[in-house]
């Protein structure tokens, strides 16, 4: 049996250098923002050694549109994407199906997704573990998945929690304190 061939594709959007690689199935990874098109092609070929870097087809030329298009805080859905997550353990594929229904300008944390599958209150540590292992990070938007209490939480991509804000915050989701009551004008 052959092995897959994957292709990949480096580029600038806002937000750095993103990369994405794909075979004849769809998106196999997709690489969030670095500052450097080599640190992106680095990270890249890390997971695909034998990639190969090539021009995108029309359906991967779309996907990198909106992409540039969301670091620009375009309000972008990436579901109609196609995936190949082959390799990927079952639990995993059901969770990343359902955050990909997570949509722009929301969120969920890693317990309310849990139970949304059915799950019980120690399969949060499941869907925490599928959001760090996430091989097309923003095309599934992990970004969106919170800790307990609305908390950040970890996140693995290139710089850490602080891309995870600013990816939020681009969806106008802010993160932090509460703002305080206003005060009452007496009436």
């Amino acid at each position: 049996m052959g092995q897959t061939v994957h292709n990949y594709h480096v580029f600038e959007t806002e937000g750095g250098f993103c990369g994405i690689a794909w075979n004849s199935r769809g998106v196999t990874r997709f690489q969030l923002p670095t500052k450097t098109a080599e640190g992106t092609e680095r990270l890249l070929l890390r997971r695909l050694p034998v990639a190969e870097r090539v021009a995108p087809t029309a359906e991967i030329g779309e996907a990198v549109a909106a992409v540039k298009r969301y670091f620009r805080g375009e309000q972008i859905d990436f579901t109609d994407i196609k995936l190949d997550l082959d390799g990927q353990d079952e639990f995993f594929k059901r969770i990343y199906d359902a955050v990909r229904r997570v949509g722009w300008g929301h969120t969920v944390t890693y317990g309310g997704l849990a139970k949304q599958l059915g799950a019980g209150p120690e399969a949060a540590r499941d869907v925490g573990q599928a959001m760090a292992k996430n091989p097309v990070a923003l095309i599934i938007p992990c970004h969106r998945v919170l800790a307990a209490g609305g908390k950040v939480g970890g996140f693995s991509a290139p710089g850490g929690s602080s891309s995870k804000v600013r990816m939020l915050e681009l969806e106008g989701v802010h993160l932090g304190p509460p703002e305080p009551a206003q005060q009452s004008l007496g009436f």
